[in-house]
């Protein structure tokens, strides 16, 4: 019987999380009439965030997937609950980068700092934008965000469900399925590891015991491992949002077990190789994936708010 209560509880996240009523409000130019220059505001806010910190942009870009990944794009991912039970307080999300929270939270104070737009923009929506900014402004994609997220009201440590870096090709897809994510999807989703770090604690059990790891790159994370806490996801390119991460995947340099099973698994090679030589071909699936991924457990007005502070509830 615990077994099907567990069963019955997860089918009920998904169903809340694929609801396509709440996801059928948003559309380009949402805020044209309320916010008309939303969209340049959060530009030149992360632009100000990421010219302070190199952590800044991959920072707001994995908040972006944390917080749809969990409850849905809400920002439930931003509440700080005074019981300390809240998403970022989960062990899952302990990694997340100060660096992104201050992003959101300067390009919020941009946004209301403007009267026409004051209270009238979701902290959902705002990390939305800003994940598009970390993307464009490093070299990535520029694509349409559809708008009209309102923010949700609860955040507990035990809604966080994530991927781990230990994860095979089939835990992968299971998980992102039931996101309504497909196997490419999540490919070039993967992609976004272009940008980033990683702990040591995260990879260092791979360095000598994993095969798939080029010995190059193993005796290159032990030197880096020895003086730091952490290595780059992507060395080739640091700063860059390119389709590099895919071609250190064909030279065994993936730096997470997540990340280099996608190559090592010969379902999933193809994609990575299709990738690694047509940049082109990525940045539209990864425009796409986002997208999709952006649609995930979409508030209305009828179980959100329009947050005053990210941080707390109205």
């Amino acid at each position: 019987m615990a077994h099907l209560r567990l069963w019955s509880s997860f089918l009920a996240v998904v169903v809340m999380l694929l609801s396509p009523l709440a996801a059928a409000q948003l559309r380009t130019g949402y805020y044209a009439s309320i916010c008309p220059k939303l969209e340049a505001i959060v530009r030149s806010s992360v632009k100000q965030s990421m010219a302070q910190s190199p952590i800044a942009g991959p920072a707001a870009l994995r908040l972006f997937f944390h917080d749809c990944a969990v409850r849905g794009c809400d920002a439930s991912i931003m509440i700080v609950n005074s019981n300390s039970d809240d998403e970022w307080r989960n062990p899952d999300d302990q990694s997340l980068k100060p660096e992104g929270f201050l992003t959101i939270l300067a390009a919020k104070a941009a946004v209301d700092n403007y009267p026409q737009c004051r209270y009238k923009v979701s902290c959902a929506d705002i990390l939305a934008l800003a994940a598009r900014e970390a993307v464009s402004q490093s070299g990535g994609p520029y694509y349409q965000v559809e708008l009209g997220r309102y923010d949700g009201r609860i955040s507990t440590k035990s809604s966080v469900v994530l991927p781990h870096v230990d994860f095979n090709l089939d835990q992968l897809n299971t998980f992102f399925s039931g996101l309504g994510l497909t196997q490419t999807d999540m490919i070039a989703l993967s992609g976004g590891h272009t940008l980033g770090a990683a702990d040591c604690t995260f990879f260092q059990s791979r360095i000598g015991t994993d095969p798939s790891m080029d010995s190059g790159f193993a005796a290159q994370l032990r030197s880096t491992c020895a003086r730091q806490s952490f290595a780059l996801l992507d060395a080739a390119t640091p700063g860059g949002f390119d389709n590099s991460y895919f071609k250190n995947l064909q030279g065994g340099r993936g730096l997470l077990g997540s990340d280099q099973v996608l190559y090592t698994d010969q379902r999933s090679r193809g994609t990575v190789n299709y990738y690694a030589s047509n940049q082109d071909a990525f940045f539209n699936n990864f425009t796409n994936a986002m997208t999709k991924l952006g649609r995930v457990g979409v508030k209305t007005a009828a179980n959100g708010e329009i947050r005053r502070d990210c941080r707390t509830p109205n």
